[in-house]
């Protein structure tokens, strides 16, 4: 008997600063060199709050704490590989240097006012951080 296949799982980290959101620049499809929240697919035996943290680090060089669970966002059309549930965190920065790195071409903090075109579901994840501030 086969299994029933089952969404990805993924995180995101909202980082907000000065009421500026920090985003990366995909390096690769989908939605290359569109701008998103960092994050990623979580391991097997990693907590999704470890992954959070992990793929904030691998994709800005910024240290995180997690703070607040802001939603989970399961809409099957939201990632083009496949239907891919995201656990996206509010997260604060304790350390690291802002750089581009692992899987991200580019990052950079951003104002409400002034968003880039944004990869995924994104642009309505924002929507709810800035409700929250």
């Amino acid at each position: 008997m086969s299994r029933p296949q089952t969404p990805k799982l993924a995180v995101d980290g909202a980082i907000v600063e000065d009421g500026k959101i920090i985003l990366i620049k995909r390096l690769n499809e989908p939605f290359k060199d569109m701008w998103a929240l960092p994050g990623g697919f979580v391991d097997v035996g990693e907590t999704v709050e470890d992954a959070c943290i992990r793929e904030v680090r691998e994709e800005t060089g910024l240290e995180v704490e997690v703070k607040k669970l802001l939603g989970v966002y399961s809409d099957p059309a939201r990632d083009p590989r496949g239907h891919t549930v995201s656990v996206i965190f509010l997260c604060e920065k304790t350390g690291g240097e802002l750089k581009a790195a692992d899987d991200a071409k580019d990052a950079g903090y951003f104002s409400l006012n002034e968003l880039p075109k944004l990869a995924f579901d994104h642009a309505k994840v924002l929507s709810d951080v800035f409700a929250l501030l």
